[in-house]
């Protein structure tokens, strides 16, 4: 039997944590969270999920970028996947369009909130290169 893979959600709403929780452990993934950057960053001591999901502003305007830095100088090969409501927010796209711009964020995806639950579990599958769950095939969306 396989071990599951661990992700890491660090978000201070608690609904977020919560929805996101359910939705990937429906998924079959173990999930570890936190609700602020401090809390996630004194986790990270002891564990190295093998994929984190963060919040762009908690704490501070710029404080999932602030941890993705630190994720990645401890644990370099660990996918992350921002979620902001930037957009939502302001209207604005945040979005880095070419290699070179995106070269400079420490993460692998960006989703916008409110995101999807197909959404999450599509780009954790790709992040930690599992096959794609057939159309109409993957847990329910509740």
């Amino acid at each position: 039997m396989t071990k599951s893979k661990t992700v890491m959600i660090v978000d201070d709403d608690p609904d977020v944590l919560d929805q996101l929780r359910h939705v990937l452990e429906q998924a079959g993934y173990e999930v570890v969270s936190a609700g602020s950057d401090d809390e996630a960053e004194e986790m990270l001591l002891s564990v190295e999920p093998d994929v984190a999901i963060l919040d762009l502003m908690m704490n501070h305007m710029d404080s999932g970028f602030v941890l993705a830095r630190r994720l990645k100088k401890l644990h370099e090969d660990t996918p992350v996947i921002l979620l902001t409501a930037v957009t939502s927010q302001t209207g604005i796209s945040f979005d880095a369009p070419t290699e070179d711009a995106r070269s400079w964020l420490p993460v692998d995806a960006m989703l916008d909130k409110p995101v999807r639950p197909e959404q999450v579990r599509n780009e954790v599958r790709r992040l930690l290169e599992e096959p794609p769950e057939a159309p109409g095939h993957g847990p329910p969306d509740h």
